[in-house]
Order: C-alpha cells, then sequence, then structure tokens
C-alpha cells in the first residue's frame, strides 16, 4: 500500500512524500501547489500519484500556511511574495532529496502544478529543464497575459529552454485566464516547435480538477487525470 508522510529535503523546507508500493525504482512526480497551500486536496493528491506508481512530492513553498478557498485575498497576497528563483530552488532540493532515496528514480520524473502551480510547473520545464520528462500545467495564470494581474514575469520567453513535451490544461469559463491569453501561448509554443497539447474544456472553470472547490468539474478532471497520467507514463517509464 502507499504511503505519504512529510519529509525534510532540506533545511527550511518541508514536503508531503508519497511513496509507491514496492521497492522500484518508481519513476517521480512533482507538484506544486494551488495558491492556497498543502490542503487536504493536495495531501489526497499526493497519495493519489504515489498509488498510481509514482514517487510524489508536493513541497511546502507556503511555509506551512493555507487558506481557505472562500479567503482569495489572503492567497493572492501570499501568492504575490513568491519568488520564482527561490521556488525553483526548493525543486531542486526535491529533486536531489528523491536522488537519494532507493525506491525513487529522479532521472524519470515528471512535473504538475495548478494555478499558481501552473505557471511553476510551466517555469520548471524551461528553468530546470533538464530536471523533468514530462509536465502537465493546469490553467496556470501569469504564463502569458499582456500584463500579469499579480505583479508576476510572463513566461513566455522562456518556451525556447524547453526540453521536454507539455500538456497545458484549460476551462473555457475561466474568467481569470482569457481566450487570447492561450491563443498567445499556443502561438508562442508553436512558433518555438516546442511539442505540447493543450486541452480547453468547454464548461469548466478555473479549478475545475480540485474536488473542494466549487469550480470542480468531475468529467474534466477525470479525463484530465486519466490522459495525464498515460502521458507521464509514456516519458517517464
Amino acid at each position: 500500500m502507499a504511503t505519504c508522510e512529510w519529509v525534510e529535503p532540506a533545511d527550511g523546507l518541508r514536503a508531503l512524500y508519497g511513496m509507491p508500493e514496492g521497492a522500484g525504482p518508481h519513476p517521480v512526480v512533482v507538484i506544486y501547489i494551488e495558491a492556497f497551500g498543502v490542503n487536504p486536496h493536495f495531501e489526497r493528491l499526493t497519495r493519489r500519484f504515489a498509488e498510481a506508481g509514482f514517487a510524489a512530492i508536493t513541497p511546502d513553498i507556503y511555509g506551512g500556511r493555507t487558506y481557505e478557498y472562500t479567503d482569495l485575498e489572503g492567497a493572492i497576497g501570499h501568492l504575490k511574495s513568491m519568488d520564482d528563483d527561490r521556488v525553483m530552488d526548493r525543486t531542486v532540493q526535491c529533486l536531489d532529496f528523491l536522488a537519494g532515496r532507493p525506491e525513487a528514480d529522479a532521472g524519470r520524473a515528471a512535473v504538475t502544478g495548478f494555478c499558481m502551480g501552473g505557471r511553476f510547473t510551466f517555469l520548471a520545464n524551461a528553468a530546470l529543464a533538464d530536471r523533468f520528462r514530462a509536465a502537465a500545467a493546469f490553467y496556470g495564470g501569469g504564463i502569458g497575459p499582456v500584463e500579469d494581474m499579480a505583479g508576476r514575469k510572463v513566461l513566455l520567453d522562456r518556451i525556447p529552454e524547453m526540453k521536454a513535451p507539455i500538456q497545458l490544461w484549460y476551462g473555457a469559463e475561466d474568467q481569470s485566464i482569457l481566450p487570447d491569453e492561450i491563443g498567445r501561448i499556443a502561438e508562442r509554443m508553436s512558433s518555438e516547435r516546442r511539442r505540447f497539447t493543450m486541452t480547453v474544456f468547454p464548461h469548466a472553470g478555473h479549478g475545475f480538477f480540485c474536488e473542494d472547490r466549487a469550480s470542480h468539474n468531475a468529467g474534466a478532471a477525470g479525463t484530465a487525470w486519466r490522459e495525464m497520467l498515460a502521458f507521464f507514463r509514456e516519458h517517464c517509464g
């Protein structure tokens, strides 16, 4: 049976670690949180990946803070304080930690994330291009707007650094990531000749994957989960 526990990959960093059943070594997945912290949804998701055969690690980049889904002001305020380079450093620390675990094969790693974490997934697939074989970014705000509402750096100029294929998941009813932004991302990915798939679910909004959010869409979430798992297994083995 898969297990899930808190670990300390580096000084000052804790992470939720899901260990699959069996000796392995198992492929790895790094999971980036939404703007609300490592909450019960991400505890379940970490375990879910472990049950699917991945050594799954969710770095607590919020330092133990969590916010209710109704506390958008608090969550966005914390999001605005995040530093891209710091998060990438924390990601490397998690991968190095897994490289020292006999049950994990950090050379076969994927990365995924949601909301704020979707943007970090996109960034990691460029900034840490040699560390990941596949990526799946869910409704990552701030990737390709004309100007990001949270003051973050737009990431379109990082696309040439990407090596691994990436899935991009969106909802057509998402009021924070509009069609023009999705179009800019697709245009730039195509012009840079990077491998990607983009799915826009017609009746889904922001946060559709999370079963604890009012915007949860079970059909879209189920399809995305199945296709993401198959994609990760194809590229990470």
